[in-house]
Order: structure tokens, then C-alpha cells, then sequence
């Protein structure tokens, strides 16, 4: 039992980290591009690399981090503009072309040894180089702590108390999906509760905040208050999520997120109401990579900006933990991207420890993990295509 807990510590952890943050966020600029709009766009990592070397680059120039931001914001919109130009008024598989094969560029080119002054060639941009810049910020002080002082451990309830939390845990999660699905479908187990939409919003509220504490008193973790990979990373890259997740919601309730839908559903129609739907594309296409470069900046915020560390494989995780967590939901991407990144390091450490090396070697059970979860997304798109928290109103594609 002891190794199992020390396991599911470990996919805590790998939830709640910078990096799974950064992809949170490039995945809710990719829910704006093929959840919102319908466009498929498959070089996400190509706009988080170039936030990340445009944030990178900048620090090492001399710049402050704010400046370094924005370039990098900058350099996203550059790219989208270079993109969406010349394919956005054909169909959505071309844009699937050009995007993949652009992210792909973008990484060579950041492998190049004549920027290697720049880029740092193959070997990357070190974190010493640009991470002071974003340390030095931090006002969290010097030392350690656990988020949540009082928890399972500090109350000496042994490893009984721990797994009873924990099966409170899972109730309480289970609960809080269940409940955000009913309001969305009005259907479901608490589908009368979801009937009375203030009184919903006010459990689902409770409930999140109920299971954040559980979180943090069944697996209490200590990390240094400023370091690269302290709570001062952490606070900032879920702050942002947040903010994202703000954004996102304002701007999908305003009439240009309803014209998005129109988009994705039918585009003549939304001609013939004398929309250009051409521009609302590239709106659209802009905004998510912008989203797409700050999560890029935010994942390489703990660790080094290296080329292939964001190829190809990272936007086909972001489109998996999308279609995990359900296209056009507002939370679907934070829900999905965790339990990618969760359900993999736990898989790998139940294979580590219960299968012999004879049969499976560490290397093995890396790959074993990815194998396990794509099975998982293939049964998932076949029996609840819509994801987990999707609603299956919203796939309607005129791509």
C-alpha cells in the first residue's frame, strides 16, 4: 500500500508542475482553434517554441522579462499571420498541412549551428541564462514549505487515515465531473441540482476548493518557496491558467465566441449573414497562439529551451489531453492535461514496481505508459467521443 500511495505522490506531483501548466495553457489556445473554431491546427508547438525562444532569446540580449514576454508574444503573432494568410480561405486540412509542416521548420531551424549564438543550436538555451530573470521576481522568500500545513502526516493518522482521505478523494472528484457534466447536458444523476444554476455553481465551487484541500492532505509535497523548481514557478504558472481560463470564458460568452461556433458549424451559413468568416479565422488563429507562446514560456520556465523538446509529439499530447478533457469545454483542457500527465507516471511506476525487469525493462514501461493511454483515448473517442467533460452538441465541424 505504501508503494502505491508513493506512486499516486509522484502523479501529484507531475500534475501540479510548471510544465504541465504550460501545456494547460497552449492546450486551451489549441481549444480556441479546433474546439471554438474548427480549425486544425497541428503545429501547436511550433507557436510555444517560438514563445520560448522569443522570450529566451530576448532575456539573453539584455532585455527584462516583461519585454521578453511581449517579443514573444510578438513572434506569435508573426507566425500566425504567415500561416493563416495563404490558407484559411481553403479547407481546414490544408491549415493541417501547413501548420505541422511549419512547427517542423521552426525546429531545425532552431537546430541550426549558424544561430547557434541565439539559439544555442542543437544543445538549446541553458535555464541559467533566462531563469534569474523570472526568479529574481519572486517575493515568496527563501527556504521551504507544504502548501497545505495541515494534512494526513502532521495530524499522525498513519497510512488507515491516508487511504480513507483518499477514498474521500475520489468520491469527492467523481462527484464534482458528474455535476459540472449535468449542468452542462441537463442530464445525469444530479441532473435537478444542475436545474438550479446558482445553487450549482455554488457546490461545484465548493467542491473544487473541498477537492484541492483533499489533494494536498492525502499527498502533502514540499518544494522550496523560489527556486526553478519551487512553489513560486507553480503559483505563477497556475495563476496564468487561471487568467486563461477568464479570458477564454469571456471571450467564448461574447458575440465574436458565438460567431466562432457559427464558424465551426457551418461557414456559408455565417456568410450569408454577411460575416467575414476569413477574419474571424485568423482572429481566432491568432489569439490561440498567442496562448500557444505563453504556455511555450511557461513550460520552459523550470527547465532549458531545447528545439526537439517541442516537436511534433508535444502537440499531439496537447490534442490528446484536449480530446481527453472535451473540445469546446472551458475546463477540458485543465482537467485533460492533468490526467494525461498524472496517468502516465502512474502507469509507469505500477509497471516499474509490479512487473520484472525480465519481462519489462525501466526503458519498457516508459513507452508501456504511452501505449496504455493511447488505448485509453481510442476506447474514450469511440464510447464518449466528446470527452469527459464535452458535450456532444459542440462536435459539429465544417472543416
Amino acid at each position: 500500500m505504501d508503494q502505491i500511495l508513493s506512486i499516486l505522490s509522484a502523479s501529484v506531483e507531475e500534475a501540479i508542475a510548471p510544465t504541465t501548466a504550460g501545456l494547460v495553457i497552449a492546450v486551451i489556445g489549441l481549444n480556441i482553434h479546433f474546439g471554438f473554431t474548427g480549425l486544425m491546427n497541428i503545429g501547436q508547438a511550433g507557436f510555444m517554441l517560438l514563445g520560448a525562444y522569443g522570450m529566451a532569446i530576448s532575456i539573453t540580449q539584455g532585455l527584462g522579462m516583461f519585454l521578453a514576454v511581449v517579443v514573444g508574444l510578438l513572434v506569435a503573432i508573426v507566425f500566425a499571420f504567415i500561416l493563416g494568410a495563404p490558407t484559411l480561405k481553403l479547407r481546414g486540412d490544408y491549415l493541417a498541412i501547413v501548420t505541422i509542416s511549419a512547427a517542423e521548420i521552426i525546429r531545425y531551424v532552431g537546430r541550426l549551428a549558424a544561430l547557434e549564438p541565439w539559439t544555442g543550436g542543437s544543445q538549446g538555451i541553458f535555464g541559467k541564462d533566462f531563469q534569474p530573470a523570472f526568479i529574481e521576481l519572486s517575493f515568496f522568500g527563501k527556504g521551504s514549505f507544504e502548501l497545505l500545513p495541515v494534512n494526513y502526516d502532521s495530524l499522525g493518522l498513519g497510512t488507515a487515515g491516508r487511504v480513507l482521505a483518499l477514498v474521500v478523494l475520489v468520491l469527492v472528484a467523481v462527484a464534482l465531473v458528474m455535476l459540472v457534466l449535468s449542468m452542462r447536458t441537463g442530464k445525469g444523476r444530479f441532473a435537478g441540482l444542475a436545474a438550479n444554476r446558482t445553487v450549482a455553481k455554488v457546490v461545484v465551487v465548493a467542491l473544487a476548493l473541498l477537492t484541492f484541500v483533499l489533494v494536498f492532505f492525502v499527498f502533502p509535497v514540499s518544494y522550496g518557496r523560489t527556486g526553478t523548481n519551487g512553489w513560486w514557478v507553480r503559483a505563477v504558472a497556475w495563476f496564468f491558467v487561471a487568467v486563461s481560463l477568464l479570458i477564454t470564458w469571456l471571450l467564448v460568452r461574447s458575440p465574436w465566441g458565438r460567431a466562432l461556433k457559427g464558424v465551426r458549424e457551418d461557414e456559408e451559413a455565417m456568410r450569408s449573414l454577411g460575416k467575414n468568416v476569413y477574419v474571424i479565422k485568423m482572429q481566432a488563429l491568432i489569439i490561440g497562439g498567442m496562448f500557444g507562446a505563453f504556455g511555450g514560456m511557461v513550460y520552459v520556465i523550470s527547465q532549458s529551451v531545447q528545439a526537439d523538446a517541442m516537436g511534433r509529439q508535444l502537440t499531439f499530447f496537447a490534442y490528446t489531453a484536449l480530446l481527453l478533457g472535451g473540445a469546446a469545454a472551458i475546463f477540458g483542457p485543465v482537467l485533460g492535461t492533468t490526467l494525461f500527465f498524472a496517468a502516465r507516471i502512474l502507469i509507469r511506476g505500477l509497471a516499474n514496481a509490479y512487473i520484472p525487469n525480465s519481462i519489462m525493462s525501466g526503458q519498457q514501461t516508459e513507452q508501456f505508459s504511452y501505449i496504455v493511454v493511447g488505448v485509453g483515448l481510442m476506447l474514450l473517442v469511440i464510447f464518449r467521443p466528446q470527452g469527459i467533460l464535452g458535450n456532444k452538441r459542440e462536435l459539429r465541424f465544417n472543416v
